[in-house]
This record gives C-alpha cells, structure tokens and sequence, in this order.
C-alpha cells in the first residue's frame, strides 16, 4: 500500500496534504480558513513525512508544529512559504 497524501484534523478546518510537483519536488500543502500555503521541499515522500504530517495535524496549531516536527525529522524546506 502507498504512503498516505492527505490528512484533515479532527478538531477544525484544517488540511494537509503533500503532492509532487512538475519538477519531482515535494510539495506541502495546508489550508484552512485564512487561506492556502504551500512548502516545498528537498524530500522525497517517506514514512518520516507522513509521521510529521499526522503529528502536526493533530494539534491546535497545525503550522508551527508542521515546522517543529519536520525539523526534528531533519527534513529541510525550502526558501520557507511562498
């Protein structure tokens, strides 16, 4: 079976969901009700991502811990949002 893409919190609005891009990068993208962000990344998709991806959608603010898990990952982002 696959890795999983996308993950919806329980408690509120908010999405993540990861995806390739035209050029073979990672992509994280998370959305809620203030709008859309997207990260890119020097990754390619593994367990660690999708670990760090459920972790973070389960807490009450999903981006800062997004940030705090995929950097006790050691998965860097790139030039950070855009």
């Amino acid at each position: 079976m696959g890795l999983q893409t996308t993950f919806h919190a329980p408690h509120g609005a908010d999405f993540l969901g990861w995806r390739l891009d035209r050029s073979g990068h990672t992509e994280i993208v998370h959305e809620n009700a203030r709008g859309r962000r997207v990260l890119r990344l020097d990754h390619q998709p593994d367990q660690a991502l999708v670990e760090a991806m459920q972790a973070a959608v389960g807490a009450r603010f999903v981006l800062p811990r997004l940030f705090d898990e995929l950097k006790k990952r050691a998965i860097a982002v790139e030039g950070g949002l855009f």
